[in-house]
């Protein structure tokens, strides 16, 4: 028996029926119906010789069971299986049966006819609705272009109303900028005002004074051209004249305090609107404040220089003609005072730029001049003329880039190291009178000072304000 379901399983007869099976399914509908039933026929063929097998099989096994083996499972599955079959074989369906078929026939055909027709109802309705719904559909894509393109149409106008507001922000901005600096201008004017009056008032008394000096020199003038003989005795051995001061030592007092204000006011005003000026060109506010600092050095000396040049003038031409109980040196000063006007500052003004196109601790753009700063230089020209008709001329203290810091001189500006012993440059000079501070200076103090050269785009001071028609004149004149 074991041979034999060997033999079967080998033989892959369930798998051949199988391939036949689905070859036929295709070829079903694309062949004709002798190929088919011939296919049927080979199937039918190829099931009865596997059933063969099987009994074979199934005979072999009872054999080998004995008389009573398997007896059950026969009599449970094999015979009432063998009589279903067998049985299937006559006709069993009677009369009334086929009628009670035909009319469950009736029946069922009509229950698809409304199954079908209530369907097709349905799918009516359906197609109605989608109709419906595909119409809603193509108004709300309407709609939402139409949003879109609004949106889209706002987008663009907010763009340009914001593009306007931006700017008009930036000009507001300008404008309040340009507002606050008037401002502060004018509170440094105003504080410079209280100056002023305070100014007024000591020139007020200075001109009482001096009139009451005038009314005594008039009374004194009248005794000595009296004819009487008791007062010439005296004016022999003690001129008259001799006791009354000049202009200028009259007014000593008042034009030293006026001048030392007028120096505290370069500081505060002059030196902050040109600062403002040259940081529309130079973005360091080091090398900013450097030039500033090195401008009113340069105008301090040329304006020494010119007032040596300008007294030496004044005495030359008095001394052919003075005559008096004053020195020599007090009418030239006296002369000075009184004119001060006739002092040439443009010229010192021209001097100090050409000293400064050549100096080599400072850089300037080449497209502008130090003209724009002219305005502090003229100022500060004035100023320290004026100084050295003083009894005691004013005049700036010596300053070192890398000195160490003295406190009694200087301040320390907001960026210092307020513990560092260095100067690396200063900001704005001292005011001396011999050795006592009138006024202080501020300097910028650092830990470590290197010195560095500021002229980085030429080799020579001079070539490199080649662009300035001034400078060229300096150029010209050093060659």
């Amino acid at each position: 028996m074991a041979d034999t379901l060997r033999r079967l399983t080998n033989t892959s007869s369930f798998s051949v029926l199988q391939d036949k099976l689905d070859s036929w399914h295709k070829d079903y509908h694309g062949i004709s119906c002798d190929q088919n039933l011939n296919r049927c026929c080979e199937l039918i063929e190829l099931t009865a010789k596997i059933q063969g097998q099987l009994f074979a099989i199934l005979n072999l096994t009872a054999a080998e069971g004995g008389h009573y083996a398997g007896v059950d499972t026969l009599k449970t599955r094999l015979l009432p299986w063998l009589g279903t079959c067998f049985s299937m074989a006559r006709p069993s369906v009677t009369d009334d049966t086929s009628l009670q078929l035909i009319q469950d026939s009736v029946e069922k055909d009509r229950k698809i006819k409304e199954l079908s027709f209530s369907h097709e109802s349905d799918m009516q309705k359906m197609e109605t609705q989608l109709c419906s719904t595909r119409l809603q559909l193509d108004s709300v894509r309407a709609e939402l272009i139409d949003a879109k393109n609004e949106l889209d149409e706002t987008k663009s106008k907010s763009a340009t109303t914001l593009l306007a507001t931006e700017d008009e922000i930036l000009q507001l901005k300008a404008d309040l900028r340009s507002v606050h600096e008037q401002v502060e201008i004018y509170k440094r004017k105003l504080d410079a005002l209280d100056d002023y009056e305070r100014q007024i008032r000591l020139l007020r008394d200075e001109v009482s004074y001096l009139s009451t000096e005038k009314a005594m020199l008039q009374e004194r003038l009248v005794r000595s051209r009296s004819p009487s003989p008791l007062l010439r005795p005296s004016r022999s051995s003690s001129p008259v004249r001799s006791e009354s001061p000049t202009r200028a030592q009259l007014t000593n007092s008042s034009r030293h305090a006026r001048l030392v204000s007028r120096f505290s006011d370069l500081y505060a005003v002059e030196r902050l609107e040109a600062q403002s000026l040259l940081r529309r060109y130079i973005a360091d506010l080091q090398m900013v404040q450097k030039i500033i600092f090195i401008a009113v050095v340069e105008s301090f000396k040329i304006a020494k220089l010119a007032y040596r040049q300008f007294k030496l003038r004044v005495r030359k031409t008095l001394s052919t003609s003075h005559f008096g109980p004053e020195s020599l040196e007090d009418a030239a000063v006296d002369y000075i005072v009184r004119n001060l006007d006739l002092y040439d500052v443009q010229a010192s003004v021209n001097d100090v730029i050409n000293a400064m196109n050549v100096d080599p601790r400072i850089s300037f753009p080449p497209e502008v001049d130090f003209v724009l700063i002219s305005t502090l230089i003229r100022e500060a020209c004035r100023v320290a003329f004026a100084m050295q008709t003083l009894e005691s001329p004013l005049d700036l203290a010596f300053a070192s880039d890398g000195e160490l810091y003295n406190d009694s001189r200087y301040r320390r500006s907001y960026d210092s190291e307020f513990t560092a012993p260095l100067v690396m440059f200063h900001v704005w000079p001292a005011l001396m009178e011999g050795n006592n501070v009138i006024v202080k200076g501020e300097a910028l103090t650092r830990r470590s000072w290197t010195r560095s050269r500021s002229r980085s785009r030429s080799a020579s001071p001079v070539r490199s304000r080649s662009l300035s028609p001034t400078r060229s004149l300096v150029s010209l004149y050093k060659i």
